[in-house]
């Protein structure tokens, strides 16, 4: 059975607390993306993203994920950030802390250590990545119903996406999207093994 941290709480107010969290940072993440565009201006802030085999790149790792490199890149991540990171918060609102910090650093070393060399990645869909790596693999390492019914769910409604880590399209971080996978398996092999 699942454990699920409504114990002391409601299940709508746990829901309100998980559309916080991520309206929050998805604010933070828009933000963010107007100050460079209309402040800074020449989008300044993306050489703050991930640099292969740069030693300045590594700061990247932190905050490539909420760097964008336009407006419409930044739209199209929205979303599947939202749904997918709310996926994530289903069993335990503490998985999607656990998750994003396990992509991250991951992903972003991933990315550092093998990307393409005189490019930066940027972009949150290290991060969507992640989260559809966790929920498509959460089932499998967990082995119970919910997780495993999540699991096909996600696959039948996302599992397009998974064509995303291949180096298809010029100017995608196709390694971020790789690595950022990887992560999330990562990370649901954790969260399943503290689980027991």
């Amino acid at each position: 059975m699942a454990r699920h941290n409504y114990k002391n709480k409601g299940v709508a107010e746990e829901f309100k607390d998980q559309m916080l969290i991520l309206l929050g940072l998805t604010a933070v993440l828009w933000l963010i993306e107007i100050i460079d565009y209309f402040i800074l201006q020449n989008y300044s802030l993306n050489r703050y993203g991930i640099v292969p085999r740069d030693l300045i790149g590594l700061r990247g790792i932190l905050f490539a994920p909420f760097l964008h490199g336009n407006f419409p890149h930044l739209i199209a991540n929205t979303i599947p950030f939202v749904s997918l990171g709310w996926l994530v918060m289903l069993q335990r609102t503490s998985d999607f802390w656990r998750v994003t910090a396990l992509t991250m650093l991951v992903g972003g070393f991933g990315v550092w250590t093998l990307g393409r060399p005189d490019s930066v990645h940027i972009g949150a869909s290290i991060l969507i990545f992640g989260y559809l790596g966790f929920l498509l693999f959460r089932g499998y390492f967990q082995r119970n119903a919910p997780s495993i019914a999540l699991s096909i769910i996600v696959g039948i409604f996302y599992g397009s996406l998974i064509f995303g880590v291949l180096p298809l399209r010029s100017g995608v971080s196709w390694e971020g999207h790789l690595f950022g996978f990887i992560g999330g398996i990562i990370a649901a092999y954790q969260v399943a093994k503290s689980a027991r």
